[in-house]
C-alpha cells in the first residue's frame, strides 16, 4: 500500500513538472503542438496510475497498467523530440527525461509482474 501512495505522489509530482515545462516552451508553432501532446501524456501517467489503483481485478490491473506504461513511453518520446529538434536544451530536460524513463521502467515491470502472475485458462 505504502508503494502504491508513494508512486501516486510521485505521478502527480511528475505531471506538476510536465505542466510547468509546458509553460517554458518557446512560443513557436511546433514547440506548441509538441507540447499539448507532452501535456497531454505526461500529465495522463498520473491519472491513470490513480485508476490503476483502483482496479477492481488483476485483469483490470493488467489492462489500466498497461495504459500507464503506453502514456509514459509516449512522453518520454515526447521528451526526446524536444531535445533532438533543439526545441529545449537537454542540459534542462535531463532531470525530468530521467524521471520519465525511471517511471515507465517500474510500471512496465509492474505489468510484466502481472502478466507472469495471470493465472493460465
Amino acid at each position: 500500500m505504502f508503494q502504491a501512495e508513494e508512486l501516486k505522489r510521485r505521478t502527480k509530482k511528475f505531471a506538476i513538472r510536465v505542466i510547468k515545462l509546458f509553460r517554458c516552451l518557446p512560443r513557436t508553432e511546433e514547440a506548441r503542438i509538441i507540447g499539448k501532446q507532452v501535456l497531454r501524456s505526461g500529465t495522463s501517467v498520473a491519472a491513470n496510475y490513480r485508476a490503476v489503483c483502483r482496479a477492481r481485478s488483476r485483469a483490470e490491473f493488467i489492462a489500466k497498467i498497461g495504459i500507464v506504461v503506453e502514456e509514459a513511453d509516449e512522453t518520454v518520446f515526447w521528451f526526446e523530440l524536444l531535445i533532438e529538434a533543439d526545441i529545449i536544451g537537454e542540459s534542462k530536460m535531463k532531470g525530468l527525461l530521467t524521471e520519465a524513463n525511471e517511471l515507465l521502467a517500474i510500471f512496465a515491470a509492474s505489468q510484466f509482474t502481472a502478466k507472469r502472475r495471470r493465472p493460465r485458462s
